[in-house]
């Protein structure tokens, strides 16, 4: 080699280094912004039914487990009720679902989870809340259904949404009545992260099940069993991208941290075969909770089966929860039905 030449190698080592790491900064950046897409874009690429069949070109019938709901989940959605439309106060339209009962004891907010639907999530508990004289309003979360919004948000922007609709509660059923927030997965998550803000009075209480604790942390665990980028090159950009759609990093709210100022009870529940969500993060917002609180992790159960699978202890988990935390408000609307009736 001439002494010319070697003089120009280490320009063009570096020239190579740092064209590898641009090249790999943008492969990381693409898989990235892709991966987001899928999780939180009310449209998903139109790219993903290649990725599909690239996962599987036979088109192999899988086992779905929650098929067996079916029937249950389209008989809850043509049980007459009423459509109700309320405007998020960012201008989103937000649409809920509403099932009011004669003699109530109770109002349930049921927040539904990621691209999913609140038939669907809560087939199973529509029958026992009804039986328990609950009136429930179930809302379709921003960004899936028939409410607006371009994407979903991981309960950063929904907890807000839960606001909006207390609000509508508030204003549209009896004042002695309760209000509770349930919510399932994504929903759950949407709920706890409503734990530290100034809820009406007459909220008494949270149900949570297989919530996740952040969207940083979620988006971990799917990307360490499918995502062929390691997690923290990721992150930078999960972070610019989730705040480029929300206004928030993904990591910028825990659950954790808005249990650890709860200003209401809590009731958590889990599967313990849960293959999507972890146990690990219940228990951690168990211990993250600074309120009353209350933890039934169910052996078996897989994502968002733990009320089909534990049955009636859950349903009397519940009822406990509601003996506990109903107060006088239900006692008085009871003496007045009483009365009434004689």
């Amino acid at each position: 080699m001439k002494k010319k030449d070697r003089k120009k190698l280490p320009l063009l080592l570096g020239g190579s280094l740092a064209l590898a790491a641009a090249t790999g900064a943008a492969y990381v950046y693409g898989v990235t912004d892709y991966t987001l897409r899928v999780a939180m874009d009310r449209e998903m690429p139109a790219s993903r039914a290649l990725i599909s069949w690239l996962q599987n070109p036979k088109k192999e019938e899988k086992e779905d487990p929650y098929a067996a709901f079916a029937e249950a989940q389209e008989r809850l959605r043509l049980t007459p009720h009423f459509v109700v439309r309320i405007t998020s106060r960012d201008g989103i339209a937000l649409v809920g679902h509403w099932f009011p009962r004669e003699n109530a004891k109770r109002v349930i907010l049921a927040v539904h989870g990621w691209r999913s639907s609140w038939y669907r999530d809560f087939s199973g508990a529509a029958g026992f809340w009804a039986e328990e004289d609950c009136s429930v309003l179930y809302i379709e979360q921003r960004g899936q259904g028939d409410s607006g919004g371009t994407c979903m948000a991981f309960g950063t922007l929904e907890r807000l949404d839960c606001l909006d609709w207390l609000d509508w509660l508030v204003q549209n059923t009896p004042e002695e009545l309760p209000i509770y927030l349930a919510g399932i997965s994504m929903g759950a998550t949407t709920v706890l992260l409503c734990a530290d803000l100034d809820l009406p009075a007459r909220v008494k209480g949270i149900m949570a099940d297989c919530g996740f604790t952040s969207a940083d942390e979620i988006f971990r665990e799917v990307a360490r069993k499918s995502v062929p980028v390691p997690y923290p090159l990721a992150r930078v950009a999960i972070n610019r991208i989730f705040a480029r759609k929300t206004g928030w990093r993904a990591d910028a709210l825990r659950t954790t941290d808005a249990l650890a100022k709860a200003k209401v009870p809590v009731l958590l529940f889990h599967g313990e075969a849960d293959r999507f969500v972890p146990v690990w993060m219940s228990r951690a917002n168990f211990e993250a909770c600074t309120s009353e609180k209350d933890l039934m992790t169910v052996p078996g159960a897989i994502h968002g089966l733990s009320f089909v699978v534990a049955g009636e202890a859950y349903k009397e988990k519940e009822r406990a929860f509601w003996r506990a935390h109903d107060g006088d408000g239900v006692k008085d609307a009871a003496n007045a039905a009483s009365e009434e009736g004689v």
